[in-house]
């Protein structure tokens, strides 16, 4: 999943699962409400006959040099 930090709120979703989003006041609050929507949309997806995607999404990070 990613959490991103707006002006005023955290907003987080997950790449793999298009629609499966949460906004809060807080990170750690993000954090849980997005964990509730993979367990919604997938249980959604299982009732309606639909597969679970594999993960297709990958992270890296690079070092970067301030000069």
């Amino acid at each position: 999943m990613i959490i991103e930090k707006g002006e005023s709120s955290f907003g987080a979703y997950v790449p793999d699962l298009p629609g499966c989003v949460a906004v809060a006041d807080t990170e750690a609050e993000a954090l849980r409400l997005i964990q509730e929507a993979v367990e919604f949309h997938l249980e959604g997806m299982r009732e309606d006959g639909q597969p679970i995607p594999e993960p297709s999404s990958s992270i890296e990070y690079v070092e970067v040099r301030a000069a």
